[in-house]
Parts: structure tokens; sequence; C-alpha cells
């Protein structure tokens, strides 16, 4: 799916590129890697997946937040491996939601530690696999709930902006050789566009959608 918050079209307007890029494939790529880099500061509807299980086809996945979601809803699961990704409906939740009858039986041994109270909390849904033990997940996974953000976010002119900036310095990086070099005395004359003031220049744009989770520290 091209990049929403800043397009193709509006890249090679800025870069001034013309129709040397027609293919749009580069193009595009920088659009997308912008994006990408934008959503993971955004806040959105989703917490990180922690730990996983799968008993007698129902998979158990555990959460750090203290109860986002609820039986009935439709979350995706990526990045706790092949078995549990996916987009599934919800059966059962710890903490208990209308509808949940469940015991959770993969994390009765695990519930005495990891309480809800302490922020995390648990999902169930139908899985037909082969039986896991309990596992934690490293990195951490992501269940992402229903999309409500997204198409808001591309109309946002500040997020628009931050986008086109962050794509601006990706594309320049990749092709000017004068981003960021060292002369012969070790002197830098400006700061690498891919260190870790790329995010900063644009913080302030985003300051007001900043999800909290990336605020910590």
């Amino acid at each position: 799916m091209p990049a929403t918050y800043v397009t193709a079209a509006t890249l090679k307007a800025s870069l001034g590129v013309g129709t040397l890029y027609d293919a749009y494939t580069w193009i595009e790529d920088t659009c997308q890697a912008s994006e990408d880099l934008i959503n993971s500061f955004l806040e959105f509807d989703y917490a990180p997946v922690v730990g996983t299980a799968l008993v007698s086809n129902v998979a158990t996945v555990m959460l750090a937040n203290p109860g986002l979601f609820t039986t009935g809803e439709t979350v995706t699961i990526a990045g706790a491996g092949s078995t549990f990704n996916g987009s599934y409906t919800i059966t059962a939740t710890l903490p208990f939601s209308t509808g949940t009858t469940n015991l959770l039986p993969a994390f009765n041994m695990q519930l005495d530690y990891y309480q809800p109270a302490r922020g995390y909390s648990f999902i169930q849904y139908t899985k037909v696999a082969a039986d896991q033990n309990f596992r934690r997940v490293k990195p951490y996974g992501r269940a992402t709930g229903a999309d409500t953000k997204t198409a808001s976010y591309a109309t946002t002119p500040a997020i628009n902006a931050a986008a086109l900036m962050l794509a601006e310095n990706i594309w320049t990086s990749r092709f000017s050789t004068q981003n960021g070099g060292t002369s012969v005395d070790g002197y830098s004359p400006s700061p690498f566009k891919m260190s870790n003031t790329l995010m900063a220049s644009i913080r302030g744009l985003l300051a007001p959608y900043l999800s909290p989770n990336t605020m910590v520290g």
C-alpha cells in the first residue's frame, strides 16, 4: 500500500527530480520508510505482546497492558511467531470481560506473578496448531486493534510536514556525497542526517500526537 503521510508525487516535487525517477520505486520506498518511522512514535490501538502459549487449539497471548481489548474484538498479532501471527477474534480475556468463561489454563502457573494489576493482561483466540508451552516474546510482538487513526494522521498537516522532512533527509543521505562528511582533520561540518538527530529534528511537529510509550526514559 502506498505511503499516505507523504506521497511519492509530493516527495518528487519537493526534491525537484522531475522524470528522473519515473518508476517511483526508490521514491516510494523512501516515503514508506518515513511513514514507518513516524508510526512507531504515534498513538495507535495496540499493546506489546510479551508472552504466548497454545493449548488444545486455544492460543493465549500475554500483553504488557492492563486491559486494552475485550471479547469479540478482532486483533492483529505480529512479531510473535508464525503460529500466533495473524488476525483473530478474541474469545476470552483476563481481566475478565463479558462472555469470558475460559480460565486461561496455559497461564495458571503464571498468574501469581503476572497479575493484571502489575500492568499485564491476557487474551485468547482459536488457533488450530500444536500445543506450545508458555514462552516469553523478545523482542516484543504487537497486538493491534481497529485502526481508527491512520486515515486521520494522513490528513494532519504537522504529520504531513514531518513525513516530508524525514523523507527528504533519508533521500539526500542516500545520494548526497556531502552529507555530514568528515574532513581531513576529523571535523564534521554538519550532523549526519541518519544519526540520533533524525527523529529529534521532527519531534516538535509530532509532539501533540506522540504515544506515551515513546516518552519513557
